[in-house]
């Protein structure tokens, strides 16, 4: 007996509807599982998790300012992904973006500002977005001129970038009065992104990707360059039939990607942290993966799929706390996330066949 995918000749628009519903189920009881494994009531966890997130203003505000960045990230990454490219390394992309922003800001730190330092704000948002962009041309690079895997050359490139960061914060942009300690000094206020209230915690990085779900949605709908990837990526065959260019499109899809990823870090620095550090990312990156997938390559999928893993980020810091569960597990839950979004779209394209051999 083997067992073989057939292509569906029609896809349900329910299932297809239903199937990022059932992949969160799925993860949900196979979470369930783990938690018993390792002694923990199942109903306390997600209440923990998925519950107790929504019960004050704060955990709100804490909620939509960690979507965003997942938000941002993932709708580049639908560019890519749709074009039947793989851009693994937007972890990597992200924190170059938040290294170059924010060297404009340690380096104007205490300065005579011309103009009143109003040009520092857009000069980080716009070298981040840069040097985003740029940083993930290399593996763009790669894959047209020498033919390498973008998915290794992507995902190489993070480390690189992390370490990168850490040489400079701990070298040349470490802070001379901080006691020793790995971080730049404190942006100036100049340098930090507008909060959206006074004493809250929402910045005007959230702004930036409520922009891009907009935009990422008009261009897939209403331009030529969405048919484009949309066509590369389901007949690429068909697209060099009819002229399209699979180079020019890979360095598009990676420009756009790589800049979304540099703007979502220099975001991240500017707002949420106001300074560099060794470690400026929790794994956006990665878990935007998750939410661009989760949200079927959609720009309004992706935005409730970025809301849908900040929960599980915040609940799973509030589990760590009330419950001692360790902070792994959040990650262990993503994953199975990814796993069983990717299973069910396998089952919604395709179904499963039983081949019998017969005996001689």
């Amino acid at each position: 007996m083997r067992i073989e995918l057939e292509r569906r000749t029609a896809q349900s628009p329910v299932i297809e509807f239903l199937a990022p519903l059932l992949a969160i189920a799925a993860a949900v009881l196979i979470g369930g599982a783990l938690l018993s494994a390792i002694g923990k009531s199942p109903e306390q966890a997600f209440f923990v998790y998925f519950v107790e997130p929504f019960s004050d203003a704060w955990s709100l505000q804490e909620l939509a300012v960690k979507a965003s960045p997942l938000i941002l990230i993932a709708s580049g990454l639908a560019f890519c992904y749709r074009a039947n490219l793989w851009n693994i390394g937007a972890e990597g992309q992200f924190v170059i973006g938040g290294l170059v922003g924010g060297t404009i800001a340690v380096v104007t730190y205490g300065m005579d500002h011309a103009l009143g330092g109003y040009w520092i704000l857009p000069a980080m948002l716009i070298a981040g977005t840069l040097a985003g962009m740029l940083y993930a041309m290399i593996p763009a690079f790669l894959r047209v001129k020498v033919g390498a895997s973008e998915i290794l050359t992507s995902l190489m490139l993070v480390y690189i970038a992390e370490i990168t960061l850490d040489y400079f914060v701990r070298g040349r942009l470490r802070d001379p009065k901080g006691f020793n300690f790995p971080q730049s000094v404190p942006f100036e206020d100049i340098a930090r992104l507008p909060f959206l209230a006074e004493g809250e915690r929402l910045h005007a990085g959230i702004l930036f990707a409520l922009a891009a779900v907009f935009l990422a949605s008009f261009i897939f709908r209403r331009t030529l360059f969405g048919f484009d990837v949309k066509l590369v990526g389901s007949a690429p065959k068909a697209a060099r039939f009819a002229g399209f260019s699979e180079g020019r499109l890979t360095f598009a899809v990676f420009a756009i990607s790589g800049a979304a990823a540099g703007l979502a870090g220099v975001c991240e620095v500017a707002g949420q942290i106001g300074q560099l550090q060794p470690v400026i990312s929790p794994g956006y990156g990665f878990s935007a993966i998750i939410v661009a997938f989760l949200g079927r390559l959609q720009p309004w999928g992706i935005l409730c799929a970025g809301l849908v893993l900040s929960l599980t980020i915040i609940g799973g810091e509030s589990a760590q706390i009330a419950m001692k569960v360790p902070l792994d597990m959040t990650r262990v839950f993503q994953g199975t996330l990814l796993m069983c979004v990717l299973a069910m779209d396998v089952f919604t394209r395709y179904r499963l066949r039983l081949i019998w051999r017969r005996s001689a």
